[in-house]
């Protein structure tokens, strides 16, 4: 093969990526990643991925492994520009001064009202950016509630939403977040503890634990031991104070869990009948997290969004889009990059 058709194949097959910085409409700074594919598609919409309540956005769309990198694998499929946010008090982005204190003295932060400032503010950047007119939003578990909110909200800016294995308020039954649970108030289950305090810490064990649990004994087949390494790597990585606690824990704002209350108990944040977008939902059938009636509730309301899909990925965990090609990975690839051609 020639020289040149092979350095134009090579540059085909890669991606540039390069760190932004935005500034929300309450001056909070928020981190954000580029991830240019070398083959741009023309006119495709750029991408923008919003993590979840603990792990920011390198650590859950961009780790630097074979399979660990939604974020590449999708500019290179799409041929879209993908962006990945951290939101307030995660990663590279500012933390609320309180997360410099005793978590006891602060109620939770980084609530759902003020997340959906700093994907707003890195929608714009990413329009003014790329000259697109709107985005497509893809966002995991609470990434969800933030991306829906933001939708509800400026839906003439997303053309596409996608959820994955998130909460949305369609049953007020939920063991591990919902009334009753340890998020509980013990003298009012249907209401969260007032204990509950601004952030808490999570070490690697801890990072682990929910992942390990629902993989069970199976997790040697569905899981890259590199992927886990490296999702505990970074996620400790991204908060420069977690070596100053011995194991190394990172600190993680805890208005996602209010917010995941609120929803586990029945209750809706934000209106999907106010979105516009093409609406893609997608529920591991094995996650802990989402439940079949928040899918059912948000398709039952989005009744002004384009269209509306839902997908159950057979099997799939909380975490499939870390894990093997077989176990979900590959059928969420295939669903996103469909639905952004």
């Amino acid at each position: 093969m020639p020289p040149l058709l092979l350095l134009l194949l090579a540059a085909s097959a890669s991606v540039h990526r390069t760190e932004l910085r935005v500034t929300t409409v309450d001056g909070v700074h928020v981190a954000v990643r580029e991830i240019r594919p070398g083959a741009a598609r023309a006119g495709a919409a750029p991408m923008v991925l919003v993590h979840g309540a603990r792990v920011p956005g390198i650590g859950s769309f961009d780790l630097p492994v074979p399979g660990g990198s939604l974020a590449e694998d999708l500019a290179l499929r799409t041929g879209a520009r993908v962006y990945l946010l951290d939101a307030r008090g995660y990663g590279r982005s500012d933390r609320p001064a309180a997360m410099s204190r005793p978590a006891e003295e602060s109620r939770p932060l980084s609530r759902s009202f003020e997340v959906v400032r700093d994907v707003d503010a890195v929608v714009r950047r990413v329009l003014a950016r790329t000259g697109a007119r709107q985005v497509t939003l893809l966002g995991w578990a609470t990434g969800g509630l933030w991306a829906g909110q933001y939708a509800a909200l400026w839906p003439e800016r997303v053309g596409t939403l996608i959820l994955l294995n998130a909460l949305y308020g369609g049953s007020a039954v939920h063991p591990m977040v919902g009334p009753g649970s340890a998020l509980a108030d013990p003298a009012r289950p249907d209401r969260l503890s007032p204990d509950l305090g601004g952030y808490a810490r999570a070490d690697a064990a801890s990072l682990l634990r929910p992942w390990d649990r629902s993989l069970g004994a199976d997790a040697a087949s569905r899981r890259d031991p590199a992927i886990a390494e490296a999702y505990v790597r970074a996620a400790l990585a991204s908060d420069p104070d977690s070596g100053r606690t011995n194991p190394p824990a990172l600190r993680a704002p805890l208005g996602a869990l209010e917010d995941s209350f609120t929803q586990a108990a029945g209750r809706r944040l934000y209106d999907a009948g106010a979105i516009t977008a093409a609406v893609v939902l997608v529920r591991g059938s094995a996650d802990f997290w989402s439940r079949p009636e928040d899918v059912q509730a948000f398709a039952h309301d989005a009744v002004r969004a384009r269209s509306v899909r839902t997908v159950e990925i057979p099997e799939g965990s909380h975490f499939l889009h870390l894990e093997t090609a077989d176990r979900g990975r590959a059928q969420l690839l295939d669903v996103v990059s469909e639905a952004v051609r």
